[in-house]
């Protein structure tokens, strides 16, 4: 989600002055003192009068966050799908490139997306190491000027960190834009093209 707001925490005896982090799966409050609380871990999530309380594991912690107090309840409460992280809608025409397991697979179909074995709005590639990350210079000329070209790669390896993604990425003239977390093995980096190549690239197609 990545949205952050400054506030105030209470949290047992203590009342903090810092910054909220609301992300895809935890809260971060980094202050004088750092709390991280996992969204798994939750039994209660209410949103009353701009203070957001989260319960878990016995203990409790209300931030006064004003009028995004209640947007950010509802957002922990029902987080959005992968598909919505990764900007998925129906009608879109996806590559795929590399090899996803079969549930992947099945919610494209179901979100009504449609293959594309030439230029896609979104392009999805599996890298396992470092040599999978030739194939982005190649694929970027398959990509829609305001598409996007998703890299999943998997966390905490060595033979392909994520700083080898950003190198190859940016190597073939992309951006990276935008992380998530694919699955609990796997990371998303997603990578446009950039503005000016863009328009370019539409005032080449006008005057074809």
């Amino acid at each position: 989600m990545g949205q952050e707001k400054e506030c105030r925490l209470r949290h047992g005896e203590r009342t903090l002055e810092g910054k909220a982090l609301l992300e895809t799966d935890h809260l971060l409050f980094r202050g004088r003192e750092r709390l991280k609380i996992l969204f798994r871990d939750l039994s209660g999530v209410t949103a009353a009068g701009g203070v957001l309380r989260l319960e878990w594991g016995g203990e409790r912690a209300d931030l006064e966050l004003g009028a995004a107090a209640e947007k950010w309840a509802q957002k922990i409460l029902h987080p959005p799908s992968l598909l919505d992280k990764l900007g998925v809608k129906a009608g879109a025409t996806v590559r795929i490139q590399g090899t996803f397991d079969a549930e992947f697979s099945r919610e494209l179909k179901a979100a009504g997306v449609k293959a594309s074995g030439k230029m896609a709005d979104l392009i999805f590639l599996a890298a396992a190491g470092t040599a999978d990350l030739t194939r982005i210079t190649g694929l970027a000329r398959k990509l829609q000027p305001a598409g996007g070209l998703w890299v999943i790669y998997p966390k905490g390896v060595e033979r392909i960190r994520e700083i080898d993604v950003i190198e190859a990425g940016r190597a073939a003239g992309l951006k990276d834009t935008k992380v998530v977390s694919f699955s609990s093995t796997h990371t998303g980096l997603r990578f446009t093209i950039p503005l000016a190549a863009r328009q370019a690239i539409r005032g080449a197609g006008s005057h074809a």
